[in-house]
């Protein structure tokens, strides 16, 4: 059985560009609905190009932080047409 941290990389590899899903959203689809804070700290943690994080926003729509730097995430947002 794959770990939670496995199944949240799962999880967030198949957000397509332009699109998000929430920390909670993730947690929940990973099987654990409070879960997301978990799901922040394991994506902090994440540093394979493969897995793209910075397609993962809090559920009041701001977009949270990112192990690059927030100035990176609104930068591949705006690249991947998320943001304006």
């Amino acid at each position: 059985m794959p770990s939670f941290t496995e199944k949240v990389y799962k999880i967030v590899r198949q957000i397509p560009p332009g699109q998000v899903l929430t920390y909670k959203q993730v947690a929940t689809k990973a099987g654990n609905p409070k879960a997301s804070r978990a799901v922040g700290n394991i994506l902090h943690k994440n540093h394979n190009p493969k897995i793209p994080c910075y397609r993962v926003i809090r559920s009041n729509g701001q977009l949270g932080g990112y192990n690059k730097g927030t100035k990176k995430k609104i930068q591949i947002l705006k690249k991947e047409n998320y943001l304006k």
